[in-house]
């Protein structure tokens, strides 16, 4: 096989990381895989020093994040993020996208995480400073994490 085709480029996953609780999970599996990663953020975060992790720093203008995210992934690509817009746009190129909690979004689930969202945003607006958010992080959620980044990437591989 040609190293040019596109299905032998290496996997690259692509972490939107400023509110990211697994980015040392990704940096173990993406080793393990040889695949590269990508930390994209609005400020500096500290990556374990590899060739195949790489550090991206965006200026902190609205959505850079999610543009320079959007605008890098593909077909080959994983992008982890809990911004259901970002995912949105990041399915459209082709790439696998996971949330932090091995939650999947693709083409099947992804109109309804939009339309909850927006119910949700209405909600919140309508309470007058009562809200709640996602529940906290938890072991099983790292776990289902782990799982699922390893499922996509022997998909992939």
């Amino acid at each position: 096989m040609p190293a040019n085709r596109p299905d032998t480029a290496p996997v690259t996953l692509l972490v939107d990381a400023d509110a990211c609780p697994v980015k040392e999970e990704i940096y173990r599996v993406a080793e393990r895989f040889k695949a590269e990663v990508r930390v994209v953020s609005n400020s500096p975060f500290r990556v374990p020093v590899s060739e195949r992790v790489k550090r991206v720093v965006v200026d902190d203008g609205f959505d850079a994040a999610d543009d320079w995210i959007a605008e890098n992934a593909g077909p080959r690509s994983v992008v982890i993020t809990g911004d259901i817009l970002l995912a949105e746009r990041c399915l459209k190129t082709g790439a696998t996208v996971l949330a932090h909690n091995g939650k999947p979004f693709d083409a099947a689930s992804i109109g309804s995480a939009i339309a909850t969202r927006a119910i949700l945003a209405d909600l919140r607006a309508g309470m007058d400073g009562v809200g709640g958010g996602p529940p906290p992080f938890s072991k099983a959620d790292r776990s289902r994490f782990l799982q699922a980044l390893d499922r996509v990437l022997v998909g992939l591989g």
